[in-house]
């Protein structure tokens, strides 16, 4: 080895030095600045899309919107478009091309092949229907309108088909952007949404193996469509099986919480570039189509998935669309659009309303079989006919590959547009009806009038309930004037049993229940109320009801009682009952989601009641009978409790305590420091501010002449919170709380992370745990609420 190779350490290697001429230099220096130009011109499109995207806020367009207005705008300006070259043209191309792959395969990916091997859903019959009727219409009409240059059958059979779709990640992404997400409707119509998608892309992806839309749409010879069968085929049991079993591989390698090793994840997108590649490169099938399928039949779950879908939405939401709507604008040439004839437009309105009525009949059809209302099902299909960017890159390849006429490509991406424009005055619609339908006050104990009285829907289910709940009726009645309505509603579970002993009648009760044990529960029921009422009814009306649905609907019916009474507290009982050693037994876990799903969506305020021994006290109103005590720590809730105690209050055989607990902010600790600066948040004061003045009254009324006892707590933080609740153990015979609604309380701050039924809220799970007292009952409260993103509507309205 010589001695230039001894100090390089490298064998064989010759540097060879490099000649630049100054022309060199100078195109160099060019090719950057080009580069350096296309980079600011990049980000001059991304903020003036952000920039439109605040102006249109006001008129809730969703960003598409603002990214198409940009895009269109920039690229026919008269001094860009002459600037654009044609390199630029294929790197647009190429960035397109790579786009829409990426996002076929991620809507791929979001889709469970499975959905239609179970049992069909109301948004599958929805979706399939307006599918249906829209390809038929455009299939029926589409030849007198003569979209393609020479007349083609197959085309329009293809053009009726991406009529019939829906796009549906622009649709979920509305639907979530316009505050309608976790309402019935929302879900509904994501969820058709996905059908639909799937179900039209399926087609399309069918329809390529037989027909090449590169050559007018010909029939393909037999042995393109073998092979295209067979690939297809094996890229689907290998996305199907094999990958399976190297994700999982991947993600144990990989444990959430770590760092994903790069020889993983390289490895991990090398094999999905292999699978969604496979059937273009070895049979001849389209890119764009062969990722979806490869994304379909891949799965969701696991760490890669997840990191996958959410990258691949960053890259379309930030750079992508913005490109895009550029990449159309330069493909559409407005001087090219013969705007002034009137077969352009009657192209564009005729593509419009095909797909707008089709989806629109085919919905209110279904609508009507499954029992929707008409503006619900009008609404579910303009919502359906939303198209995004792969109808209009479906639009611009026919003309690209001389299927269609220019104008006529720019008639079916305006067309294609303009379904959503019209998407946020369609879900104000629905909010406003949605509106019209919820109550327009809060039904609250904290709101009622002294004047009116109080409508209370006391639910049961079973005589186990009964005497509970009419000692609760008891120390509820408050004075005698106004009184309390109680509505007694048996909630009786649907099962195929009870189903056969219906009766149909007429009237008021239209249907009865013949089953014997129903009706001997009912009865017992009635005699245990009537014989109540009759020895002191004094202030007390009531009327008998029914909920008899299935577990999964009860809390609508529930719900709709409460709504159609006018109630202002409805009262639950708790899943678990008392057994006979004075335990809460496990309970029926069905009821148990009714109630949550009660409290999510009641009309108007809800408690629920642990009974451990409420109904077994006889209450009198000439000697003190019951201990009772109110926890007041704050919030809506707190206070909901403390308008309920004042009923109790009223009642001469009710002892009644009320505890305050206060936040100790003195001290240097660090709890004490974090203590006073969440006692100093803005929120935090406005809060305590609506407490004290809530407490004062109360006080005045109750507590300074005598009637009530009161206690006060300093306490310091959640843990002493607990210590001080174990502390009464024994001394209270009912405690009423609130079920939550505090802003920043370092009281019951990490109570959460320990709840057995979160329903209850902190305080209630720990006075109800079994572990306290097998002898305190517990009344947990939560107020109703109009606040929320929809100005006085729930976000999980219903109306539907």
């Amino acid at each position: 080895m010589d001695s230039n190779n001894e100090s390089t350490g490298y064998n064989n290697i010759h540097l060879m030095p490099i000649n630049l001429m100054p022309g060199d230099c100078k195109s160099a220096g060019m090719t950057v600045a080009r580069i350096a130009g296309y980079m600011l011109g990049f980000f001059f499109i991304v903020f003036l899309c952000n920039f439109l995207h605040i102006l249109l806020r006001p008129l809730s367009q969703p960003r598409l919107i603002s990214e198409c207005i940009v895009g269109f705008f920039l690229s026919n300006l008269p001094f860009v478009r002459p600037q654009i070259d044609k390199l630029i043209v294929q790197a647009l191309d190429f960035v397109v091309d790579f786009g829409m792959i990426c996002h076929m395969f991620v809507v791929g990916l979001e889709i469970d092949p499975l959905i239609f091997s179970q049992i069909p859903l109301r948004e599958a019959k929805v979706a399939s229907s307006a599918v249906l009727t829209t390809f038929v219409l455009a299939s029926l009409l589409t030849p007198f309108i003569k979209f393609p240059e020479s007349p083609n059958y197959i085309f329009n059979f293809c053009l009726a088909t991406i009529l019939s779709g829906t796009a549906s990640p622009l649709l979920t992404r509305l639907i979530t952007d316009l505050k309608i997400g976790k309402s019935d409707i929302g879900r509904f119509v994501v969820s058709a949404g996905v059908h639909s998608d799937l179900i039209s892309t399926i087609l399309i992806s069918f329809g390529y193996i037989f027909f090449d839309p590169y050559n007018s749409f010909s029939s393909r010879k037999s042995l393109a469509i073998l092979s295209m069968i067979c690939t297809l085929t094996i890229q689907i049991i290998l996305a199907a099986k094999l990958t399976p079993v190297f994700m999982n591989w991947v993600n144990h390698e990989n444990p959430e919480g770590k760092p994903m090793k790069g020889s993983h994840l390289v490895l991990s997108i090398a094999y999905i570039v292999i699978i969604s590649g496979f059937s273009p490169n070895f049979g001849g099938y389209n890119k764009v189509l062969s990722a979806f399928i490869a994304g379909v039949f891949m799965p969701r779950d696991g760490r890669i998935a997840r990191m996958i879908i959410g990258k691949v939405n960053y890259f379309i939401t930030t750079i992508f669309n913005p490109l895009f709507f550029f990449w159309v604008g330069l493909q559409i040439d407005f001087s090219r659009s013969r705007a002034s004839h009137l077969d352009t437009w009657g192209k564009f309105f005729s593509l419009y309303l095909l797909s707008t009525v089709g989806k629109v009949l085919g919905s209110l059809v279904s609508g009507v079989i499954l029992g929707f209302h008409w503006p619900e099902s009008v609404a579910i299909g303009l919502l359906l006919n939303i198209k995004g960017r792969f109808q209009v890159y479906l639009a611009l390849t026919a003309w690209s590959i001389n299927l269609t006429s220019i104008s006529t490509s720019i008639a079916m991406v305006f067309s294609a547009l303009l379904t959503v424009v019209y998407a946020p005055l369609i879900v104000a619609k629905i909010i406003e009806r949605a509106r019209k339908r919820s109550p327009t006050q809060r039904m609250a104990l904290q709101w009622l009038q002294p004047t009116n009285e109080l409508r209370i829907l006391l639910c049961l289910r079973g005589s186990q309930n009964v005497m509970s709940a009419i000692n609760f009726m008891e120390i509820s009645r408050g004075p005698a004037d106004p009184g309390i309505v109680v509505y007694i509603t048996d909630m009786v579970e649907l099962t195929e049993k009870v189903a056969a002993t219906l009766t149909h009648g007429q009237g008021a009760d239209a249907i009865t229940v013949t089953d014997p044990e129903v009706r001997e529960m009912r009865e017992q029921i009635t005699n245990a109320v009537d014989a109540y009422l009759s020895e002191d009814k004094d202030g007390i009306s009531h009327r008998r009801m029914l909920a008899l649905s299935t577990i999964n609907n009860m809390h609508q019916d529930v719900c709709i009682l409460a709504e159609d009474l006018h109630i202002s507290l409805i009262v639950l009982p708790f899943h678990k009952h008392l057994e006979a050693d004075g335990r809460l037994n496990a309970g029926h876990s069905g009821f148990r989601h009714v109630n949550r799903k009660v409290l999510r969506n009641s009309p108007c305020s809800v408690a629920i009641l642990v009974d451990r021994g409420l109904g077994s006290t006889t209450i009198s109103r000439s000697t003190t009978s019951l201990a009772a005590a109110v926890i007041f720590i704050g919030g809506k809730d707190d206070r909901e409790a403390l308008a309920f105690a004042g009923r109790v209050a009223r009642h001469p055989g009710v002892k009644l305590t009320v505890i305050r607990f206060l936040l100790e902010v003195s001290g240097d600790s660090v709890s004490s420091k974090i203590s006073r600066a969440k006692a100093n948040s803005t929120e935090h004061q406005e809060e305590m501010k609506v407490d004290d003045e809530c407490f004062a009254e109360f006080y005045d009324r109750h507590v300074a002449g005598g009637r009530v006892a009161y206690m006060e707590k300093y306490l310091i933080n959640s843990g002493q919170t607990f210590s001080t609740l174990r502390s009464f153990e024994g001394q209270y015979d009912l405690f009423i709380v609130g079920r939550g609604g505090r802003v920043n309380s370092v009281l019951t701050v990490g109570m959460n992370d320990w709840e057995e039924c979160p329903e209850l809220g902190p305080i209630g799970d720990i006075l109800s745990a079994p572990d306290f007292s097998i002898s305190a009952s517990v009344l947990i409260i939560q107020q109703h609420s109009l606040k929320s993103e929809l100005d006085g509507l729930h976000e999980e309205f219903s109306v539907m």
